[in-house]
């Protein structure tokens, strides 16, 4: 199947209340992973790098590296029967932005979540003016991610207001919209309990009606960040999103969700498990294989939890 827009994708989703996760990669290995999980599992994915994976893919040449990307998840997206699209996830560079857009991602987030409302609203609607041209969709964030802990009532200045968010969709345009509502990037999410704010998010989807995107979303498995820990690792404290909390977020309106932590993890996990194993193993193929497989259990497992699975 060709190469598919994110718009495409999303608006399926959106239209059929399902959620399509947004994986991020830094190389071959995790592309390759993803593809796999998503043929397996007959469903959409997005596959998305951020301006450091870019930066990282062109050995420290953001403009290379978002070409090399590009092609590399093209060809593999053309070899396939399901839909694979690519996003550039957390845009702040104009630059960057417009370098993903030249190198043929079919769609952009541009992050300017940490500026004053009015000032992300012409920064965003600069941004899709420039994309829309392109052919290409956007998403932005309103709100700050910053996990809710014990005091809700603290959490109000950086969680979006349904309000705002309304008006931020009709003034710029945006295709897509990541309201903050109470996940946190990395492993470390919660102290607690994970409190996602679903009365919110239900708020946003009614008066947006756009595709909702949930960042911060991985779920920290028990089992992989066991098995990483077995092998070596210190991940002690590690806790995401628990699947059920997902499947209530995609309920309420969510249809993109970004997983990056846990692909890192399963990835650690495998790599250094093989190496403990195989003592004497010094071909990378071998030892990024076995680590490559459980990213593929992961994604898949994803699919399922979200809905995605058979949605091709």
């Amino acid at each position: 199947m060709p190469y598919a827009k994110t718009k495409d994708i999303l608006s399926k989703a959106h239209n059929e209340g399902y959620g399509v996760g947004a994986f991020n990669v830094n190389d071959l290995e995790f592309i390759q992973a993803i593809v796999k999980a998503a043929v397996m599992e007959n469903s959409p994915a997005i596959i998305e790098a951020s301006e450091g994976a870019l930066k990282y893919a062109g050995d420290g040449d953001v403009e290379k590296g978002a070409f090399i990307l590009a092609d590399m998840v093209r060809r593999y997206a053309d070899a396939v029967s399901v839909p694979i699209s690519l996003h550039l996830d957390h845009g702040h560079d104009l630059k960057h932005i417009m370098a993903a857009i030249k190198a043929g991602f079919t769609s952009v987030m541009i992050d300017a979540s940490d500026k004053p409302l009015e000032e992300n609203i012409r920064i965003t609607r600069q941004i899709v003016e420039v994309a829309h041209a392109a052919g290409v969709a956007v998403e932005a964030e309103l709100g700050r991610l910053m996990g809710i802990e014990d005091n809700v009532a603290s959490a109000e200045s950086v969680l979006v207001d349904p309000d705002e968010a309304k008006r931020f969709v009709t003034e710029t345009q945006v295709d897509f919209l990541a309201p903050a509502v109470g996940t946190s990037h990395g492993a470390f999410k919660f102290k607690g309990e994970a409190k996602i704010d679903y009365e919110r998010i239900s708020k946003v989807k009614e008066l947006t009606q756009l595709p909702l995107v949930l960042h911060g979303a991985s779920g920290v498995p028990a089992q992989w960040v066991e098995l990483a820990e077995k092998y070596g690792a210190d991940l002690s404290g590690a806790k995401g999103v628990p699947d059920e909390v997902l499947q209530e977020a995609v309920k309420r309106g969510i249809n993109k969700v970004n997983t990056d932590t846990d692909l890192r993890i399963a990835f650690l996990a495998g790599l250094r498990k093989h190496l403990a194993e195989n003592p004497k193993e010094f071909d990378p193929r071998k030892y990024f294989g076995e680590a490559k497989d459980f990213v593929t259990e992961v994604v898949r497992d994803r699919m399922r939890v979200l809905g995605s699975s058979g949605k091709a």
